[in-house]
């Protein structure tokens, strides 16, 4: 039994829609008779041709007007559900913008939340979620069962975004009811060379057995020459080798790579939780009992400064 209506909050990352927002309207498709989103970006028909691939019927814009996006897109969410527009399910990835309208539609409609589900599923009627705990060693699934609409936010990489509907997206202007007070003034777009760390095809990380940040430039120059990203441990994060943004794990970023290679990362769960997903786990390690071995399709028992030298010879040697 499907649902039969599930909106979407519908991100974007510069000139084209977040990765994470084609996840969601792509397993919204397959829960749902209709699927709809709402948008606060700047290119509303964009977005719109984008998403009607994808099975999305309509798309209601948001003015925003230079605001932080919590307060109108919960606005204008809330006016919808108050009219009598009501969906059964509204989904939202586990982002920034997504964790901030979120917090203050529930508080509008005075309904629960469920957040950082990694699956979700109809059964009977009922809208069941997954979510991964104790760093993903055991999977608790909640069901709701107070009246629609239901909120529901998602993990990055918990679906595959793939094209399969043949709908025209209707764009539709949403009423705000309420502005944003904090407005946004300016924006620091972040320097990077090569792929997304979290759309990247092939990751390369580095740990704390690297022995020093210096070390690091091996991780950047591997993965440059695979064309892949570069990605970190939180140990040499919080060590201060490398920004924030290269995080991978439970509290950085989710990926699902083709390829990923941990190059002295010795696999805490935190860690593992991030990029577990990947089709291809290549390991190097100087201890064989090292617990990123235990899901590494590959691994390599040597000393990181031995090995990635060479690899990175024998490539530019190709």
């Amino acid at each position: 039994m499907s649902l039969a209506k599930i909106w979407v909050f519908a991100e974007d990352s510069g000139d084209k829609l977040s990765t994470g927002t084609l996840e969601l309207v792509t397993k919204a498709r397959s829960l749902g008779d209709t699927v709809e989103v709402f948008y606060a970006g700047t290119n509303a028909a964009g977005a719109a041709a984008e998403l009607g691939p994808f099975g999305v019927s309509k798309v209601y814009t948001v003015d925003a007007a230079g605001s932080l996006l919590g307060v109108p897109v919960a606005s204008a969410m809330a006016a919808q559900i108050e009219s009598g527009n009501t969906p059964d399910l509204i989904m939202f990835a586990t982002s920034y913008d997504g964790r901030d309208v979120l917090g203050r539609l529930s508080v509008k409609l005075d309904r629960s939340v469920l957040t950082n589900n990694i699956d979700i599923s109809v059964e009977g009627g009922q809208v069941k979620v997954d979510e991964a705990i104790f760093g993903g060693a055991t999977l608790v699934t909640s069901t709701f069962t107070a009246d629609a609409p239901h909120l529901v936010s998602f993990r990055p990489k918990s679906f595959t975004a793939e094209p399969g509907g043949a709908a025209t997206a209707e764009v539709v202007a949403a009423a705000v009811g309420e502005a944003g007070k904090a407005k946004i003034v300016a924006r620091h777009v972040e320097e990077r060379e090569g792929p997304v760390l979290d759309e990247a095809a092939l990751v390369v990380s580095g740990g704390r057995g690297l022995g020093d940040a210096d070390k690091y430039s091996m991780i950047e120059d591997l993965a440059k020459l695979l064309n892949g990203a570069p990605g970190a441990s939180r140990a040499i994060v919080d060590a201060g080798w490398v920004p924030y943004s290269y995080q991978v794990g439970q509290t950085g970023k989710v990926v699902k790579p083709d390829i990923y290679i941990a190059a002295g990362i010795s696999g805490a769960t935190q860690h593992m939780v991030g990029m577990k997903g990947s089709k291809t786990i290549i390991a190097i390690n100087k201890d064989a009992e090292a617990p990123i071995f235990s899901i590494a399709d590959l691994g390599i028992v040597g000393d990181v400064h031995k090995v990635l030298p060479q690899l990175i010879d024998a490539i530019k040697g190709r």
